[in-house]
């Protein structure tokens, strides 16, 4: 078990950056150039992702650094969700 912990604490934050980074590419791709952008909280999603991993893996004990990758990720895929409303 012990052997388990230690693979998914060192392959953990390269598995994040990676979905990271394929969802920016597809999100990015997608979006048509003359097409006007609409807002969205996904820089928003992403600093609240980052305060409350950073408290829940404190909280919980494990690697802070695990906890703030897997917040951001979370709060950016959340943030991306929302859309802004027309003023």
């Amino acid at each position: 078990m012990e052997n388990i912990l230690d693979f998914l604490s060192a392959a953990l934050p390269w598995i994040a950056m990676a979905l990271l980074l394929a969802f920016f590419a597809v999100r990015e791709s997608g979006t048509k150039k003359k097409q006007e952008k609409q807002g969205e909280y996904s820089s928003e999603g992403m600093a609240l992702g980052v305060c409350l991993g950073v408290a829940i893996s404190t909280a919980i004990h494990i690697n802070v650094g695990i906890g703030m990758i897997v917040g951001m990720v979370l709060g950016l895929l959340i943030g991306s969700g929302v859309k802004k409303k027309d003023e």
